[in-house]
């Protein structure tokens, strides 16, 4: 099984199975990752599950769409790799990777 790794705000690793098909909201919902409240369920409608690749893996991941970004645009701590993890999907080539989940704004 594919295993990803978050990074909570106080620097705490969850490194977690993380099964292909299933989004990492999902996965880091099931694993109780620090920081990921995911108010809206996965509705893609609060960025309460912002999370932030490394600049190089987003070719990996693909970036934000428009309504994503939008929501994004909202955040105080966005950044070039950010991304609402309810709106990434695992997939094989996500095997191994690490976000970091920023402070709340």
């Amino acid at each position: 099984m594919p295993k990803f790794t978050f990074i909570s705000p106080e620097k705490k690793e969850f490194n977690v199975e993380a099964p292909i098909g299933e989004t990492l909201m999902e996965i880091a919902v099931k694993n109780n990752v620090d920081g990921i409240d995911a108010d809206c369920g996965g509705a893609c409608a609060c960025a309460t599950c912002h999370i932030i690749f490394n600049h190089a893996d987003l070719s990996k991941v693909g970036y934000a769409d428009e309504d994503e970004s939008a929501l994004l645009d909202f955040l105080n701590g966005r950044k070039m790799g950010s991304r609402l993890s309810c709106q990434v999907i695992m997939k094989e080539d996500l095997d191994g990777l690490t976000v970091e989940i920023p402070y709340p704004d």
